[in-house]
């Protein structure tokens, strides 16, 4: 695949790996290459399209080796993923084929999909709960519960977010443009609470009041911030999909999204001048 600043080729030291790049800029969506016998795990429904080669197979759970016991196994591991708000499925892209096979998925939502290799962050990331869009085999999805009830209330994310853990890459989706800043031990960032996309475990998650009364009633900024302290890597993204669809559902209002002549003097006598 063509070299980018979202793409990666494989290291002849690492087996169980996939080739991918990222393409798009608002809109994206994520290329895999797999070689005979690879699978890539995704979403119910991510898929854009696929080489013919490679076969897909609807699962319960997230579809990783460590997902055992059955039929009960499979069934516990698909009740998390419904916990999580995702779907009770997950499909599998596996290449049946000789060579090379390519599949590509997109994110739901304008933003960006983030690469991260599981293994260069301890194996284990925090995401909020619909972060995941798709990752190579053997990649789990689990629950992770906000025990602090301050934070579950208030810390934007409520008290179930999403675990994904293993050492391949996975690929999750976020809102707007990210950044990753990663925090020194004690080190603080306040972050507005819709905006926390993903963070490592050794990162503690809390809320802190948002200044005064006067600045939380009136600042626009909510009542609290998420509080991060480090040490560890977080991501932040600058336009969650809730505060998308809340700013399109005021914009609609009772008009049924009609013009409401925003900005204009004439209000509503200028909507029947325009014949709205």
């Amino acid at each position: 695949m063509a070299n980018s600043p979202w793409s990666h080729t494989r290291s002849s030291s690492l087996s169980d790996d996939v080739d991918f790049e990222i393409k798009g800029q608002e809109l994206q969506f994520v290329e895999i290459e797999l070689d005979p016998g690879e699978s890539a795990v995704a979403e119910a429904g991510a898929m854009v399209w696929k080489d013919a080669s490679i076969d897909m197979t609807t699962v319960f759970g997230d579809g990783s080796a460590d997902q055992g016991g059955g039929f009960m196994g499979k069934l516990l591991g698909a009740g998390k993923r419904l916990v999580t708000g995702e779907s009770l499925f997950t499909t599998v892209f596996t290449h049946r084929g000789s060579g090379k096979a390519r599949v590509s998925f997109a994110a739901p939502v304008p933003g960006a999909i983030l690469p991260i290799k599981l293994d260069e962050v301890g194996g284990r990331l925090i995401c909020q709960k619909d972060a995941f869009l798709c990752a190579a085999r053997g990649v789990s999805i689990g629950i992770h519960f906000q025990q602090r009830i301050m934070t579950g209330l208030f810390g934007g994310e409520g008290f179930i977010m999403q675990k994904l853990e293993g050492d391949g890459w996975v690929f999750v989706q976020m809102g707007g443009t990210v950044i990753e800043r990663e925090l020194r031990h004690g080190e603080e960032l306040h972050v507005d609470t819709g905006c926390v996309a993903a963070f490592q475990p050794s990162v503690e998650f809390d809320v802190v009041r948002a200044g005064s009364v006067k600045s939380m009633i009136f600042g626009g900024e909510g009542v609290f911030f998420a509080r991060l302290r480090g040490p560890g890597k977080v991501w932040i993204q600058s336009l969650p999909f809730s505060r998308l669809a809340g700013r399109m559902l005021a914009a609609a209002g009772s008009s049924g999204g009609q013009s409401r002549g925003e900005g204009s003097l004439l209000g509503s006598f200028g909507n029947l001048i325009d014949g709205d």
